[in-house]
C-alpha cells in the first residue's frame, strides 16, 4: 500500500492511498462472502452458491458497490498506522478503480490547529448589567393578575382592558368579499402590545353590533401586503383583574404563601435571580470574546460544519415532526450563522487548551455534592443520581466548565455598566 499525505492548509490535510490487486483481494473476498447470502442463483438455494460462482457472475458489480466502504476501511487503517490524528468526519474527494490492477483514493480530513495560549487570565472587560426596578416588579405583578383574571360581558369598550370578539371578512381592492376569507369569533385583547394599531384604533370605543372598516398595510419581514376587511363586533368583555391581597395570594399559591408582602418579596427575588444569571452569562460572553480576540488561528471547517448542523437540528425541533418547511433555505441559514459557528468552534478548541493548561478536573466528591443538591429538585433518589453522575462524561464536562468560568471570572478585572445609563437602542441590542 502506497500512502502520501499532503498539506492543504494549517488545519486541512489530504491523504492519497493506492493499493494493488493482491492487497485488494482480502477485502473483496470478504465482500463476496457478505453479498453471497443476498444473491439468488438458479440451481442453488438462496445464499448457498459457491463463492467462486458468485465472484464469476457478480464479482465486478460487488466490487464497485464495495468501493466506498473500502475507502473508509483503508482510511481508518492509514490513520492508525500513520498516527494522523484527524478530527471531524473525512471527505472522499476522488477515487479510481482499475479492476484487477489497483484502487486509488483521495481523502481530505481536518486536524487540530496548533494553538499557543496567550493571555486568558488577568483580562479587563466591560459588561452591561441590569438591576431589577420597581416598574419591572409592578409589571410582573400585573402579568400575574392578568393570567388569573376573569371576564365580564359588557355592552361597550371603555378602556384597553377589554376583549372584543368579532366576525372578520376580507375584501379585495374592488370592494368585493373574498371567498374563504371570513373568520368567525376572532378575539382582540386591546391591551395586547402585539395587537396592530389599526385594529386597536377601530375597536377602542366599540360596542356590540358595531361594524368597522379596517384598512392598512401590514409589514411582514421583507415585504408588505394590504389589509382590507370589515369587523362586526359580536361580543365585548371586560377583563376583571383580581385584587392583590392576601386571599388572592393564598389561592394562587395553594396557601404556600399567605401574605401579599411575602409574595411580592418572593417575586422580586425571582426577578433578581433571573437577572443575576443573565448578567453572569453576559459577563462570561465578554470574557470569552476577549480571549478569542487575543488568539488568532484557523478553525477546521469540519468543526464549523458540526456547529451549524447542531443548530439546524435545534431549528428542526421547533417544527412538527422535526420537518423543516419545503421553502427553508438551508444554505442561507448556514451562511447567516457561520460567524456564530466559527466563534463557538474557536472557543471549544481554546477551552480544551485552557482546561489542559490549568489541569482542571472533577473528583467524585464534587459529583456527590451536585447529586445531593439536585436530587430533591428533580425527584430522583440521591444514590441513583450519584451513580449516573459518576458515569456521565457530560456531567463531568459541565462541572469542569463551571470551574473554568469561576477561574476566569475571579482573575478578570470587570467594569460593570448599568444598562439604565445606556441609550435604549443599545440596551435592546
Amino acid at each position: 500500500m502506497e500512502v502520501n499525505v499532503h498539506t492543504l492548509t494549517e488545519v486541512s490535510r489530504e491523504v492519497e492511498i493506492e493499493v494493488n490487486a493482491e492487497e485488494l483481494q482480502p477485502y473483496f473476498d470478504k465482500a463476496y462472502r457478505e453479498y453471497g447470502p443476498k444473491i439468488d442463483i438458479r440451481g442453488f438455494r438462496k445464499g448457498k452458491a459457491p463463492v467462486e460462482l458468485v465472484k464469476k457472475l457478480y464479482g465486478e458489480m460487488i466490487e464497485h458497490e464495495y468501493l466506498d466502504r473500502l475507502a473508509g476501511e483503508l482510511y481508518r487503517k492509514v490513520v492508525k498506522e500513520k498516527d494522523l490524528k484527524p478530527i471531524g468526519d473525512p471527505t472522499l474527494t476522488d477515487m479510481k478503480y482499475d479492476r484487477g490492477q489497483r484502487f486509488w483514493v483521495k481523502i481530505q480530513y481536518d486536524i487540530r490547529p496548533a494553538i499557543t495560549l496567550n493571555q486568558y487570565k488577568g483580562l479587563s472587560v466591560e459588561t452591561v448589567v441590569h438591576s431589577v426596578t420597581d416598574d419591572e416588579l409592578e409589571d410582573e405583578l400585573m402579568r400575574i393578575r392578568k393570567v388569573n383574571s376573569s371576564r365580564e360581558e359588557v355592552e361597550k369598550v371603555t378602556n384597553d382592558e377589554h376583549v372584543v370578539t368579532a366576525e372578520l371578512q376580507e375584501f379585495d381592492d374592488t370592494g368585493f368579499p373574498i371567498i374563504g376569507k371570513k373568520t368567525d369569533n376572532a378575539r382582540f385583547y386591546l391591551a395586547d402590545p402585539q395587537l396592530e394599531q389599526p385594529f386597536k384604533d377601530a375597536l377602542q370605543a366599540t360596542q356590540k353590533g358595531n361594524e368597522h372598516e379596517i384598512k392598512f398595510e401590514h409589514q411582514h419581514e421583507d415585504h408588505t401586503h394590504k389589509v382590507n376587511m370589515k369587523a362586526k363586533v359580536t361580543k365585548v368583555e371586560k377583563v376583571v383583574l383580581p385584587e392583590l391581597d392576601n386571599e388572592f395570594v393564598k389561592k394562587i399559591t395553594k396557601e404556600k404563601v399567605t401574605s401579599f408582602e411575602e409574595f411580592k418579596k418572593g417575586i422580586r427575588e425571582d426577578l433578581q435571580s433571573y437577572w443575576k444569571e443573565k448578567n453572569r452569562r453576559g459577563l462570561i460572553n465578554a470574557i470569552v470574546s476577549e480571549i478569542i480576540r487575543l488568539h488568532e488561528f484557523q478553525v477546521p471547517e469540519s468543526l464549523i460544519r458540526s456547529v451549524l448542523e447542531n443548530l439546524l437540528e435545534e431549528i428542526k425541533g421547533q417544527y412538527p415532526n422535526k420537518q423543516l418547511p419545503a421553502d427553508f433555505d438551508t444554505e442561507k441559514f448556514f451562511q447567516e450563522n457561520r460567524a456564530y459557528a466559527i466563534f463557538q468552534a474557536k472557543w471549544a478548541l481554546l477551552r480544551e487548551e485552557i482546561v489542559k493548561a490549568e489541569n482542571l478536573t472533577v473528583d467524585d466528591a464534587a459529583l456527590v455534592a451536585l447529586a445531593e443538591r439536585e436530587a430533591p429538585k428533580i425527584g430522583i433518589d440521591k444514590e441513583r443520581l450519584i451513580t449516573y453522575y459518576k458515569s456521565s462524561d457530560q456531567i463531568r464536562d459541565r462541572l469542569v466548565g463551571d470551574k473554568l468560568m469561576d477561574l476566569l471570572i475571579s482573575s478578570t478585572k470587570i467594569k460593570e455598566v448599568d444598562d439604565t445609563t445606556l441609550p435604549n437602542q443599545l440596551v435592546k441590542g
